[in-house]
C-alpha cells in the first residue's frame, strides 16, 4: 500500500495543473492514506491488547484498567 501512495504521488507531482487537479489534492490524498495507515496499525495494536480471550480472572481485570486488589493474608 505504502508503494501505491508513493506512486500516485510521485505520478502526479509535476501534472496538478494539467489535469485540473487542485494545487494541494494529492497532498492532502497523501495525509489522508498516512492517517489511514497510522490508525489501522494503533487499531491492531488496541485490539490485540483487548480482545476477547474468554474469562478472565478479577485480578487480570483489575491489572488491565490499572487497579491493584488488596492483598489477603492469611
Amino acid at each position: 500500500m505504502a508503494r501505491f501512495i508513493l506512486n500516485q504521488y510521485r505520478k502526479y507531482q509535476s501534472t496538478d495543473q494539467q489535469l485540473c487537479k487542485a494545487i494541494d489534492e494529492m497532498h492532502f490524498k497523501a495525509k489522508c492514506y498516512c492517517d489511514y495507515l497510522h490508525n489501522c496499525r494503533r487499531y491492531k495494536e488496541i485490539n490485540a491488547e483487548f480482545k476477547g480471550k474468554g474469562e478472565r480472572s478479577v485480578e487480570d481485570t483489575a491489572r488491565m484498567v490499572g487497579f491493584k486488589l488488596p492483598h489477603d493474608p492469611k
